[in-house]
């Protein structure tokens, strides 16, 4: 498959400014915000340019149609988010919306027409980076994430989701499990850069473009409450002192050799200190948990270790069990993917995805993924390289010509 790599570099360039940080080159997308409603104004005129119609559903995801799925039955949808990470890189959700425009350009110019509708979506909050839940506009629209818990969820300045919605302009009365949005997906492909090294190590060393993810690994979210007391830095002596930090201190400590012993990984990446000052005891230090693995019952020792150590109960704010995409689908794809090496490398991954809901929620799910040569996301120093990106799109097109 071929396409003019001019289309995919052209709608790039325009998508790369929105949310950047002058300073690091990181991005800072999150949902409901200003720049959210910049991305959100991009896809849909990009969208009414190829003329899709664009339909949102209860959580403000945004769907573009090329045929009528409510006529003709359910579709062939494509695409990813554009939401990101604090200071994340350009690849992780962008690579997929921008591929899957340029993918339906390819096919276009050649004359070719959908067997069935074929929609690009959107998917909004996919990161969870402001109101704390991973893949929220999947999650609220399977059921998997309460509409009112969704509603209540805050953000760092205390303003709710509901209240973000409603300055963004979405009804958060109608937040909730949307069947009719579901009902319209046949069948979703998210093309995603690879979080990891599996591609570059693929096929003994010499490494592939593109390859076809096998499952995700069962991950969640935790928030450890450590509660102390405020006092002196100067005056109180040691042995006084109920300082939360120590058992922040044990909280780290632990999830790193709980994590080697169980083949897991566990990450403490966000805390909350209060007071917060240089001079001053913490009364109460906040941390978040992230743990993620090959095996949910290695997962949840980790956090029970964890637990044990900080003397504190977690409280679960998210858990995605295993998923595995279906196999049937996947296997079709990697063999569509065969070039000289053979069928596309399959690969697990430890990242979320809003591929992995859907999934559970009974749709046949399958991803892509472009090679990252350095393994790093999350990060300013994300990276795939413009070849690869366009050997990507020349995938998906092929994926998206064999499936609708």
């Amino acid at each position: 498959m071929t396409f003019d790599a001019p289309t995919f570099d052209a709608l790039w360039a325009d998508l790369e400014p929105v949310g950047r940080h002058p300073g690091t080159g990181g991005y800072r997308r999150f949902a409901w915000t200003r720049e959210d409603a910049a991305l959100r104004e991009w896809f849909v005129g990009e969208a009414q340019r190829r003329e899709l119609d664009v339909i949102p559903d209860r959580a403000g995801n945004l769907w573009a149609w090329w045929g009528d799925p409510d006529a003709y039955g359910p579709g062939l949808v494509v695409g990813s988010h554009l939401d990101s990470v604090p200071h994340g890189g350009a690849f992780d959700g962008p690579l997929g919306v921008v591929s899957a425009l340029a993918a339906l350009d390819a096919l276009r110019a050649r004359g070719w027409r959908p067997r069935s509708p074929l929609g690009i979506a959107m998917l909004s909050d996919e990161e969870g980076a402001r109101f704390g839940v991973a893949c929220a506009g999947s999650r609220i629209i399977t059921g998997a994430l309460d509409a009112d818990r969704a509603r209540s969820l805050t953000d760092a300045d205390g303003t709710t989701m509901a209240e973000a919605m409603a300055a963004a302009g979405h009804d958060p009365g109608q937040v909730g499990p949307d069947k009719e949005a579901l009902r319209r997906v046949g069948t979703f492909v998210e093309l995603h850069v690879e979080q990891g090294k599996g591609l570059v190590d693929a096929r003994e060393g010499e490494g592939s473009a593109v390859g076809v993810a096998s499952s995700i690994w069962p991950h969640g979210r935790w928030r450890l409450d450590l509660r102390g007391r405020a006092d002196h830095a100067g005056t109180t002596r040691l042995t006084d002192r109920d300082d939360p930090m120590l058992a922040l201190a044990a909280v780290l400590a632990t999830a790193r050799t709980a994590a080697q012993r169980h083949a897991a990984l566990a990450t403490v990446g966000k805390l909350r200190v209060e007071p917060n000052g240089v001079n001053a005891i913490p009364s109460a230090v906040t941390a978040w948990l992230d743990a993620r693995g090959p095996v949910e019952r290695d997962v949840r020792s980790v956090v029970a270790e964890v637990a044990a150590a900080a003397c504190t109960d977690p409280v679960e704010e998210s858990w995605t069990p295993p998923t595995d995409f279906d196999t049937v689908l996947r296997d079709r794809i990697a063999a569509l993917l065969c070039d000289a090496g053979g069928p596309a490398p399959v690969l697990p991954t430890g990242a979320g995805h809003d591929a992995g809901i859907l999934s559970a929620a009974g749709v046949p799910t399958a991803m892509l993924f472009v090679r990252n040569p350095t393994g790093v996301s999350h990060s300013p120093h994300e990276h795939a390289e413009s070849a690869d990106c366009h050997r990507g799109v020349a995938a998906l097109a092929g994926v998206m010509e064999e499936l609708a």
